[in-house]
């Protein structure tokens, strides 16, 4: 059976790593290298970094901190923000990431999303989707949930899929920060009617969210941030809990 994974997110502001509730009210949480590290050692499958005000800004990722990271990463890691060509895609894959994450880029020239899987495999796109349930609609939002969309989540999960996208980095922007619960009812929507793996992500307090949203939906990896940041949850102690309630996850002692 394929194993889940446990991925901390690492959003990205000025060489720093920051969280917040909702998008907002960013705090600095530390070294995103030092970050990257403590991850590996403690049994982090993968690490996903967002440099979040790249797309706002209207510049590229920093290339320099994705350098820093791969140099002390044996696991792989994902990295998005301020991507906007073919160009970008090449100096983050040639700085050391395994993969990119795309968003607003994606939907404003959804062509892309096939030019990336074709020149560099399907497996190196992920695209990240940050939803909010708005107007008995799941709405798609974009430049870091800043603004809203006319594209309802579910076509645009299911266009993302049919132009060669890897992976689906779903956010539920309605939980992102407020520790409840993984947004099930969009996540098992989404699961349902694509094929490609979806990442989890928004809402993780406790180890039970993880469980649970691995029991009720079909996603194959769940994401989270402040827990880690601040050793609310130690992954490798997430993973003996999974492990024990029959959830398959790799578990290695570091």
């Amino acid at each position: 059976m394929l194993k889940k994974r446990i991925i901390p997110c690492l959003d990205v502001k000025d060489g720093r790593v920051v969280k917040g509730i909702k998008f907002e009210n960013l705090k600095d949480s530390g070294d995103p290298v030092e970050l990257a590290y403590r991850y590996m050692q403690e049994g982090a499958d993968e690490l996903v970094f967002l440099d979040i005000t790249a797309t706002e800004n209207q510049r590229q990722t920093l290339i320099q901190w994705v350098k820093e990271v791969a140099k002390v990463l044996q696991i792989p890691f994902t990295v998005g923000g301020g991507i906007r060509n073919l160009d970008d895609v090449k100096a983050i894959i040639d700085a050391g990431a395994d993969k990119i994450s795309i968003n607003s880029i994606a939907v404003k020239n959804p062509s892309i999303i096939e030019s990336i899987a074709k020149q560099f495999g399907s497996q190196f796109v992920v695209v990240a989707i940050d939803t909010k349930y708005k107007n008995q609609q799941n709405k798609v939002f974009i430049a870091g949930g800043k603004i809203e969309t006319e594209l309802q989540t579910e076509n645009w999960s299911k266009e993302v899929e049919n132009l060669g996208a890897g992976e689906i980095l779903l956010t539920s922007m309605d939980h992102d920060g407020e520790k409840n619960g993984f947004a099930i009812d969009i996540l098992s929507k989404i699961t349902q009617i694509i094929n490609i793996p979806v990442i989890a992500s928004g809402g993780a307090g406790n180890k039970q969210h993880f469980l649970e949203v691995f029991q009720k939906t079909k996603v194959t990896a769940a994401l989270a941030a402040s827990i880690f940041h601040y050793q609310i949850v130690n992954i490798q102690d997430l993973k003996k809990y999974l492990l024990e309630h029959q959830i398959p996850v790799r578990y290695a002692k570091y």
